[in-house]
């Protein structure tokens, strides 16, 4: 099978704090996965490393082939757990950096997103409300023909209602071709879309399994697990 991302004992301490200890996994094209923990397990440290925030760690990992750099910001489209552009910039502002910055930005695909999520790309952030600014955010990455796609709480700052939406807005638009890792608190409402999930606990892997075999084993639904392993 082909591997798009190789993690191969990745550790990362801070002072006497050790957030990731040896984790290892690979990824694949077409999975959706569910990276999932509590806070303090790693995840964030994790996913700061992927896309080149974190330097100073001790392992390995290769995307697409290659060392953590260049290639690998190019082939990774990444939704933070906070907005990342300025109150007075306007929509249409970041969609002129997006189309300069990315060679594989969908500009039309994400004027169509942003109608579905019914945001006006004139307003500026500083008239969004939090949700607004989630979904026009996840618009931008998801209108990126990126192999990797990795979104950090994607849905945190959303009502129910909006939830639904996202997820089957992240469904229709990406490929067979790309790999999806998902961040989250919220499984319960996620965990449709996942066919893979790995759960971190105090920066080690204690779980990787592909969902149907975990329900069929377990008999529980990836919620129920996660709150009888970390409860």
């Amino acid at each position: 099978m082909e591997v798009i991302a190789k993690i191969d004992n990745v550790t990362k301490s801070y002072g006497k704090k050790e957030a990731l200890s040896n984790v290892t996994f690979d990824v694949h094209p077409g999975e959706i996965i569910g990276l999932l923990g509590p806070n303090g397990s790693g995840k964030t440290t994790l996913i700061k490393i992927l896309n080149s925030l974190i330097a100073d760690y001790s392992g390995n990992i290769e995307i697409d082939g290659h060392s953590i750099g260049v290639h690998s910001k190019s082939v990774i489209s990444y939704l933070p757990d906070e907005p990342y552009f300025e109150g007075w910039q306007k929509g249409t502002d970041v969609l002129e950096i997006f189309i300069d910055m990315y060679k594989d930005f969908d500009y039309d695909r994400c004027i169509r997103l942003l109608e579905r999520f019914q945001i006006d790309p004139v307003m500026r952030f500083k008239e969004m409300s939090k949700g607004m600014k989630e979904k026009f955010l996840l618009a931008l990455v998801m209108s990126r023909n990126a192999k990797v796609i990795i979104l950090d709480e994607p849905i945190g700052g959303v009502d129910p209602a909006a939830r639904e939406i996202i997820l089957d807005t992240i469904l229709e638009n990406y490929s067979e071709e790309q790999t999806i890792i998902m961040s989250t608190h919220l499984i319960a409402d996620i965990e449709r879309i996942f066919n893979r999930v790995i759960f971190l606990k105090e920066g080690s892997v204690v779980l990787d399994d592909d969902v149907e075999s975990i329900r069929m084993q377990t008999g529980k639904s990836i919620d129920e697990l996660f709150r009888e392993e970390f409860r």
